[in-house]
């Protein structure tokens, strides 16, 4: 799989913008559970994925983590380059939910091309536009949503992902996506097992009942 096959506008740059890029160019396998960028001082670089999946998370004052995007194959990542995006004004930690394949464009290198190139300005422009959506997005579920919602909302949304009813989810790992305490999750988890729209046991949750499941979530 090579770099210039899947960035979406590498057509759109010139020759020696594309020598650029492929010559800094580092290729990186992160393992699940591993810190890849940690806060606005740490100026990783753009990360654009060939496989696997990332988690973007924000940190409250008491240490609780909630989850604001994840990235999947073929995304790319500009808060782990924040030294070039001077408009982010927050922490941002990305982490290896699955083990993960990805390149790293080095941030100077991506923003000596930025200014000269309408295209990548533009594409970026559009990727902000897209993370600023989700964030909008998480704003309004935290405001305005129960968490018994955010819960059934986040299994459902999970069960997408990985494509099966049965899912390894601890408490504490739903908790730490929707910055909640785990024995909030737990009481709710257990309200949807006594309702019929889930099983749980020891690390797994598991869907019984989607549309029941989507009646709790507020989804019909």
């Amino acid at each position: 799989m090579e770099f210039s096959d899947q960035f979406p506008i590498w057509n759109k740059l010139t020759s020696a913008q594309q020598k650029q890029i492929t010559d800094s160019l580092i290729s990186r396998t992160v393992k699940k559970g591993n810190v890849i960028h940690d806060g606005s001082g740490d100026c990783t670089g753009l990360l654009f994925i060939k496989s696997g999946q990332l988690r973007a998370y924000i940190l409250s004052d008491e240490g609780r983590e909630i989850t604001i995007y994840r990235l999947f194959d073929m995304d790319l990542c500009l808060f782990s380059a924040s030294c070039v995006m001077r408009s982010i004004q927050f922490e941002v930690t990305i982490q290896a939910e699955k083990d993960t394949d990805l390149w790293i464009i080095p941030a100077e290198i991506y923003k000596q091309i930025m200014e000269e190139s309408v295209s990548i300005a533009n594409y970026t422009n559009e990727i902000m536009a897209s993370r600023f959506s989700e964030v909008m997005w998480l704003m309004e579920q935290i405001m305005w949503k129960s968490m018994d919602k955010r819960v059934a909302g986040f299994l459902l949304e999970e069960s997408v992902i990985e494509d099966t009813q049965q899912m390894k989810l601890t408490h504490e790992t739903i908790a730490r996506h929707l910055g909640t305490h785990r024995e909030v999750v737990t009481r709710m988890l257990r309200y949807f097992q006594s309702e019929g729209a889930v099983s749980l046991s020891r690390g797994m949750v598991e869907i019984t009942d989607k549309k029941k499941l989507e009646r709790l979530g507020g989804s019909d």
